[in-house]
């Protein structure tokens, strides 16, 4: 997981965390006691860039079901993904926040890497404020694990997730850390989806593209209370299921990018074509290998800045 400096040309996710990752203004929590890896983890905090993204490798396990109190949104936002030829890819839309690369070890789960909106941590400065880092595993908001499956939100004009006794109830950024954690396949990721509650209470609305190293890729959606899975290579902010392709097409972000998809066999063309579809305030833009573990990530569209990193697999 060794960093490596990169040079690319291209053209130009809670008022608690049972939220989706966006939401309204709330206080900070109080630092987390008790994160037995803080030592080992903050010694490998690094900052890689001004926007700023850091990048962390976190020692030790985490309880994936704790509260964490988050900010609420204060920007509309939006995101583009897509999969295909082996990649998985997303543009962040969303306010100016820190950012970090994440890599976990958990003795109860798939080894993976994320992305993590620094903000719902309550921190600006990871540096200095390293104690709320003990949270971070917990708001991922896409990532890589170590099996190949990768997974990554988008937000939905609306979802109706609905609620069924006896499951457990979770935010709809927490659910991304289960299936990291607990997925190796499409199947399996579908499967946790649909043993749990997913609360978009407080932010909005979610859907989900999810890829595995097989190939397969699908968009999970709440319909009427039930998770929907339905197959398809690019997400961008509507709601897929009930849709036709005729209004698929009538989005500009899914027109390009899904039209784009020929072209994005490595991660280089995979970054063009996230480049095709970046908006004003997209935040990072990130490529997932999800044979080979290579993440290549730029943050502010500065597509001539990349961050190399690898994930090992297996």
């Amino acid at each position: 997981m060794r960093r490596v400096a990169v040079a690319v040309v291209v053209g130009a996710v809670v008022g608690t965390l049972a939220l989706a990752g966006c939401q309204s203004e709330a206080a900070p929590a109080p630092p987390p006691a008790g994160w037995a890896g803080r030592d080992s983890s903050l010694a490998t905090l690094e900052r890689l860039d001004d926007h700023p993204l850091w990048t962390m490798r976190y020692a030790g396990g985490y309880d994936r079901l704790k509260d964490v109190a988050t900010p609420p949104p204060a920007t509309p936002f939006g995101c583009s993904l897509f999969a295909a030829n082996g990649l998985f890819a997303r543009n962040f839309d969303w306010d100016p926040n820190p950012a970090m690369l994440l890599f976990t070890e958990p003795p109860d789960g798939y080894a993976s890497v994320s992305m993590v909106d620094l903000s719902y941590l309550g921190v600006t400065d990871p540096a200095a404020d390293g104690a709320r880092l003990a949270d971070a595993p917990l708001l991922p908001f896409d990532g890589l694990n170590a099996k190949g499956l990768a997974i990554g939100l988008a937000a939905v004009p609306d979802a109706q997730a609905g609620s069924r006794p006896g499951r457990p109830t979770v935010g709809g950024v927490r659910i991304i850390r289960l299936v990291l954690d607990q997925a190796a396949t499409v199947e399996e990721a579908v499967a946790i989806f649909e043993e749990h509650n997913v609360d978009f209470a407080g932010g909005p609305p979610l859907h989900y593209l999810v890829a595995d190293a097989t190939g397969r890729s699908v968009v999970v959606e709440f319909v009427d209370g039930k998770v929907s899975a339905l197959p398809t290579r690019t997400a961008v902010n509507f709601t897929m299921a009930g849709s036709d392709e005729a209004s698929r097409q009538a989005d500009s972000r899914y027109r390009t990018a899904n039209g784009g998809l020929g072209g994005a066999r490595d991660w280089r063309g995979a970054l063009d074509l996230l480049g095709e579809v970046v908006q004003g305030h997209t935040q990072w833009s990130v490529v997932y290998g999800l044979e080979s573990g290579e993440v290549h990530v730029a943050t502010d569209k500065k597509f001539d800045r990349v961050h190399e990193f690898s994930l090992t697999m297996g």
